[in-house]
């Protein structure tokens, strides 16, 4: 017995304390438990998708109501994560994070409890998803500065955030599949399925993962801001493009999910677990195409940049040829490929701005970027459901211009020092 007690003292001592060493053990289950918080988050809005139109016949709303639901959750959350991502630099990392994720579910508590009443409480359905919004702006944007906090070689960093990514993809290639699961039980069970997975992921985050001790004295915040000011004087023509690009990629993402979801439910009449699996296919393909990619990149610059401008190149392309056909089967293989793109971006983006900014601002800086990328997952089912009523043709331009734009902003405004290789 007391050498059983001596091992587990041993391995909980490396788990929770762990060494600096290559491949330890702390490190693993540290970015196992980082990754749980975009699977999480990500599932916890995503897989709202395909119950959508079911929600438009149960509690009698209209398609761009419907919407609201995923919008409502992003909106709150672009206005909270800039702040978020400060108390991060000053509070710490995990100070900020595990409170996050218990206000996340709370609010999916309020949005199932709300839904059992029918109709007449979708305005409470949409208070508890602005409580989840405002939770989320605390937990996936502050993943990235905890990853750059976390390792000093820049090898090691963008390997974890292709994982990191991945996780966030793999939620979106589950979602629906889930989603659409829970939902055969009760259409609102995927709102209950939130609190459970908050409660995981605090666990995780409570046991298994070290922040970095902090040996610096925090600037007072007027001389904060002065040091952000000087930042995007000296780094804005990037930051900018970035900034821009990561909105294009999630604006197109959520539009075309929500687009694929209404198609087939009221075109082919695909519904429950087989519509959820249908969404699942071009979301694995944007998760595998983003772990190879965050593999591949390393601490290259100049390789990110021109992988995030080929993946913005392949997403344009593929939305394009949308509009030739509405065969199920050319839609899916489109998507898939867009997916691809999607998948290829995200990475380098990721590693470009968090190598790019130092420890003392990154949580901030990576922070404003997050709260970009909501904008996208904000504006595109609504303004998709507007499109869609009016012309497809024009929605379907929209998009390709959008990537086209995206694709130009990385050639012309990312440019890293080829020494960066």
């Amino acid at each position: 017995m007391k050498d059983s007690g001596s091992l587990f003292t041993k391995v909980s001592k490396e788990i929770l304390e762990g060494s600096s060493g290559k491949g330890s053990v702390n490190q693993k289950w540290a970015i196992f438990s980082i990754s749980s918080i975009p699977l999480v988050m990500t599932l916890g809005n995503s897989s709202l998708i395909p119950i959508l139109p079911i929600m438009e016949n149960k509690l009698g709303i209209s398609a761009f109501q419907s919407s609201l639901i995923i919008t409502v959750y992003s909106v709150v959350a672009i206005f909270l994560i800039p702040i978020a991502g400060y108390l991060s630099d000053h509070l710490g990392r995990k100070s900020v994070i595990i409170p996050s994720l218990i206000i996340t579910g709370i609010g999916g508590l309020i949005s199932g409890w709300a839904s059992l009443s029918g109709g007449d409480g979708y305005w409470i359905i949409l208070a508890g998803r602005a409580l989840q919004g405002a939770g989320a702006a605390g937990c996936f944007p502050i993943v990235m500065p905890l990853v750059g906090d976390m390792f000093k070689n820049d090898d090691e960093v963008s390997s974890a955030l292709g994982k990191i990514e991945t996780s966030n993809t793999l939620g979106k290639v589950f979602s629906p599949i889930i989603g659409s699961a829970l939902a055969g039980l009760t259409w609102y069970t995927p709102f209950f399925s939130i609190p459970v997975l908050c409660a995981i992921s605090v666990l995780l985050m409570i046991f298994l993962v070290k922040s970095p001790r902090e040996k610096e004295k925090k600037l007072p915040f007027k001389d904060f801001i002065k040091k952000i000011r000087l930042i995007f004087t000296e780094n804005g023509r990037w930051l900018y493009a970035i900034f821009f690009i990561g909105i294009v990629m999630m604006f197109v993402l959520f539009g075309i999910l929500f687009y694929l979801s209404d198609v087939l439910e009221m075109k082919y009449g695909v519904t429950d677990l087989k519509k959820g699996l249908f969404l699942a296919l071009p979301l694995g393909a944007l998760c595998l195409s983003s772990y190879f990619t965050g593999k591949i990149i390393k601490k290259n610059k100049v390789l990110m940049k021109w992988i995030a401008f080929s993946g913005a190149l392949v997403l344009g392309v593929s939305t394009s040829m949308l509009g030739f056909s509405k065969d199920l089967w050319f839609l899916l293989t489109m998507f898939l490929v867009g997916g691809v793109g999607i998948g290829a971006s995200l990475p380098p983006l990721d590693s470009l701005i968090t190598q790019g900014i130092e420890k003392e601002e990154r949580g901030t800086i990576t922070s404003i970027y997050s709260s970009m990328r909501f904008i996208g997952v904000a504006a595109g089912p609504p303004i998709i459901a507007i499109l869609m009523n009016n012309s497809e043709k024009i929605m379907f331009f929209t998009l390709t211009g959008l990537c086209v734009a995206a694709a130009l902003a990385t050639f012309i405004a990312i440019k890293p020092d080829k020494k960066e290789t």
